[in-house]
């Protein structure tokens, strides 16, 4: 029910193989691969097709609701967003601060893939010469 839900919070489409595919998802630690998805479905004699696999994961990533590793060779995988946890730039000029979004999801995902860890915590600091101080010869 919760993948459901989630669909239906953001404007898409409910239907059955969406649903799994948003449980499993949703319920993941690590990014996954639509192969993981399909494989998963064929198990519980859901039997989703592959295409309907990518084409969701298409669709999720373009609702901004997943984000998409390249794991190289053609292969991707796929991680529900975290909503919420954003991180600030600091210009060491003047001061002016600016939120983004955390970019750390990424970086988690590769450590998992090329040294087998799972990141807990972080902590990131970025400090550069915004825009108007670069114009006004501070860089």
């Amino acid at each position: 029910m919760e993948g459901q839900l989630y669909l239906k919070q953001n404007n898409i489409k409910a239907t059955k193989a969406r649903i799994y595919i948003m449980g499993l998802l949703l319920n993941s630690d690590s990014a996954i691969t639509a192969d993981y998805i399909y494989e998963s479905s064929v198990d519980k004699k859901l039997f989703i097709d592959l295409s309907t696999v990518y084409r969701t994961l298409e669709l999720l990533e373009e609702k901004s609701l997943v984000d998409k590793f390249d794991l190289g060779g053609g292969m991707n995988s796929f991680i529900i967003k975290k909503l919420g946890h954003k991180h600030t730039v600091e210009c060491s000029k003047c001061h002016r601060e600016l939120e983004i979004d955390c970019p750390m999801n990424q970086i988690d995902e590769l450590i998992r893939n090329k040294t087998g860890f799972t990141p807990i915590e972080h902590e990131l600091n970025i400090k550069g010469i915004c825009e108007q101080c670069k114009k006004a010869g501070f860089l």
